[in-house]
């Protein structure tokens, strides 16, 4: 049974890397564009993790080395998740919505914390964050439902509010970690997909008033957000306090100028600018490489998301509405979550400690992030494969 198993997945396997047709073959382009940024971030993560390495665990090589094995499982976590049909994925929605739901509550009874916040599950040698596989969950359990419920969320305020009280509920559990920053993507793609999904125009603008004045009330109710908000305003007024990171971070890039300092040359990564390797790995890329540096991740970050969308255009003028719905979501997600990291670092927007989707260092965020990739390439493949059979069915007719 089980050799018939792996028969059956080797022939997937070579279904979907044949090259005998270029119709074929996974989007090579987008693949290139993740292998790129995976390759810069190993460099960059190695260069910005050197002193804090050595400080904690007296390895410089300790970042390197875990986020090189973070790499490999996510290689194989994505290998394993483009076997999976996104017919599953439909089908299984509602029991995926209820597993974030469940990986929420867990943290939150048996999580570490850290740095004040109770974000991870100890699993040994991984912690694992509760919030990144939660974020692809819901997603898969939005489109399944904008599906199922189109003409509904459309015609009826009813089936525009349920999705809504799905969010709601995972925002609290989401609240009480604190992670703030999550319950922000998540809400901007749940608006993005009901604005796609064709919701009333006054529904729309009434849950954007909603949510900006939710966000605007969570944040003054806090006196340690409400702190993180307004430094990025004028990080200089208290440049050793709640401004530091945001002053050390804007050195960095100032140091940075138009080439960079040259790779591993920067200053600010050694113990002066916190979180680095994670957090600030762009400012790192600013310090180092420069102007040239940063702006060559974010047009790789940039031409991911256009693939992303072009994949969720393509499966939805195939009739595929619940792979271009989440699709759509995936894309939302890289987008909004790259523009707040990079914004944060540069104190365009506020910090919100969203990793750089496929650059910083993180066991959770990366594996779910190479597992989103693969994701994206199966609803391509899956896309690609209904067109010809479409064209096979209309010559035979």
């Amino acid at each position: 049974m089980i050799a018939g198993a792996m028969t059956k997945h080797l022939d997937q396997w070579r279904l979907i890397f044949r090259v005998s047709d270029p119709n074929d073959v996974l989007d090579q382009g987008l693949v290139w564009l993740i292998l790129l940024l995976l390759g810069l971030s190993f460099v960059m993560v190695y260069s910005a993790s050197i002193a804090v390495g050595e400080r904690l665990f007296e390895d410089p090589h300790y970042f390197l080395i875990r986020h090189g094995a973070y790499i490999m499982l996510g290689t194989i976590t994505a290998f394993i998740f483009l076997l999976i049909p996104i017919r599953w994925w439909k089908s299984s929605n509602g029991v995926l919505l209820l597993l974030a739901i469940g990986l929420l509550v867990a943290v939150l009874l048996v999580g570490r914390t850290i740095n004040g916040s109770t974000r991870w599950i100890s699993l040994g040698v991984i912690n694992v964050q509760s919030a990144e596989p939660a974020k692809l969950f819901f997603f898969s359990y939005l489109a399944g439902y904008l599906v199922r419920r189109q003409d509904e969320v459309r015609d009826h305020l009813k089936g525009f509010m349920k999705p809504l009280i799905v969010l709601f509920t995972l925002s609290l559990l989401l609240l009480m970690q604190p992670d703030l920053g999550t319950v922000i993507v998540m809400f901007v793609a749940t608006v993005g997909l009901l604005f796609i999904a064709g919701a009333k125009l006054w529904q729309f603008f009434a849950l954007m008033l909603t949510g900006i004045a939710a966000f605007v009330t969570l944040i003054v109710s806090s006196e340690y957000r409400f702190a993180r908000v307004t430094a990025f305003m004028d990080p200089w007024q208290d440049p050793f306090g709640v401004g530091y990171q945001l002053t050390n971070s804007l050195m960095a890039y100032g140091r940075g100028g138009f080439f960079g300092l040259g790779l591993g040359n920067g200053i600010q990564k050694l113990e002066y600018l916190p979180e680095a390797h994670t957090d600030f790995i762009a400012a790192v890329v600013g310090e180092e490489l420069g102007f040239i540096g940063i702006a060559v991740v974010l047009l790789l970050e940039f031409l991911v998301v256009y693939k992303a969308i072009r994949i969720a255009m393509n499966a939805g003028n195939k009739g595929m509405d619940y792979a271009s719905y989440f699709a759509y979501a995936i894309s939302i997600w890289l987008a909004f979550q790259t523009l707040v990291n990079v914004g944060g670092s540069t104190g365009i927007l506020p910090t919100k400690g969203l990793t750089l989707p496929l650059m910083s260092y993180g066991g959770s965020s990366l594996i779910i992030m190479m597992a989103t990739m693969a994701i994206l390439l199966r609803i391509d493949y899956e896309t690609r494969l209904h067109g010809r059979q479409a064209m096979r069915r209309g010559k035979n007719g």
